[in-house]
């Protein structure tokens, strides 16, 4: 697939890429430890040069319940469920479910992956990637690391986004050195075709990282991170595609609340429930909010 870049992009990939065979460290990128080696293709596919600050998904991947609202405990395996999703976008889902802590996995892989391209083993550290997302290094969170890479590995799905289509593994797989505690993972390169010119969108990490552990609010921040003029949805749509399991809408509304408010203080967006059981999000105000916090924080 051929993508397009600027001569700047250009300049900057051959600069982290070093024009050689070299192992490319990517520490200087955030990514603490993490390095990229080429594998066996001849042709890796690219991703998008997105910077640092942002992780770069496919919308159809944020318009869904993929990655949904799971509760504690509850690993349901599904076998070609179709998960709830907007107009345009069918996911189908075989494998242990999803969650934003899953998510949180496969946008930090994918960062590292947009380096050498779809296709390469990606090596890293499992402090280094657990620090990359705001986890402890502690073996609880180890632990935790394993089963998000196995649930990913185990997931298969088949995504059509309008003319964009994929079948296939999360992740290919990959192997860990228990002793040191490095991993080699692989993507699945026609995951690409999931991105094109205008399907995926920009997530700014520092705002996901805000709303950790509050998984509703970051579901919200990736669903409404994907549209530039939000529309108004009901309450009840959200709570579909979201994945919520809570079986009360009335319950659901006050989760709903409480995580919007949240949403508006870290992102600077209008929130709010109107008396029609619609949400609305006005991203206009974000700016002002900006402007705001940077104003604070010189003085």
């Amino acid at each position: 697939m051929l993508i397009k870049r600027t001569y700047e992009e250009n300049m900057a990939l051959a600069k982290l890429r070093g024009q050689s065979k070299e192992p490319v460290e990517l520490s200087e990128l955030g990514a603490p430890g993490a390095l990229v080696e080429s594998a066996s293709f001849d042709t890796p596919e690219q991703l998008p040069l997105w910077p640092e600050p942002v992780r770069g998904v496919p919308n159809s991947v944020l318009r869904s319940a993929l990655f949904g609202i799971v509760q504690r405990g509850r690993r349901a395996f599904q076998q070609r469920v179709k998960k709830a999703s907007v107009d345009g976008v069918l996911i189908i889902h075989t494998g242990p479910t999803l969650d934003q802590g899953d998510l949180d996995v496969w946008e930090q892989t994918l960062h590292l992956a947009r380096i050498s391209g779809l296709g390469t083993r990606i090596q890293f550290s499992a402090n280094g990637f657990l620090k990359a997302i705001d986890r402890s290094t502690g073996g609880k969170d180890a632990d935790w690391l394993k089963g998000a890479f196995a649930r990913l590995a185990s997931s298969v799905v088949e995504i059509q986004d309008n003319k964009k289509s994929y079948f296939g593994p999360m992740l290919i797989g990959g192997a860990r050195n228990d002793e040191s505690g490095r991993y080699v993972i692989e993507m699945n390169p026609p995951i690409v075709k999931l991105f094109g010119a205008d399907g995926w969108s920009k997530i700014e990490f520092a705002e996901r990282r805000a709303l950790r552990k509050q998984p509703l609010a970051q579901w919200l921040h990736g669903f409404y991170s994907t549209h530039a003029r939000p529309f108004a949805f009901k309450v009840e749509t959200i709570s579909r595609l979201s994945g919520s399991e809570n079986q009360s809408l009335k319950s659901f509304k006050q989760e709903l609340s409480e995580a919007l408010l949240k949403l508006s203080e870290i992102t600077g967006w209008t929130c709010d429930i109107d008396d029609a059981d619609l949400v609305r999000i006005d991203k206009r105000t974000a700016k002002k909010f900006a402007n705001k916090v940077q104003k604070l924080s010189t003085k």
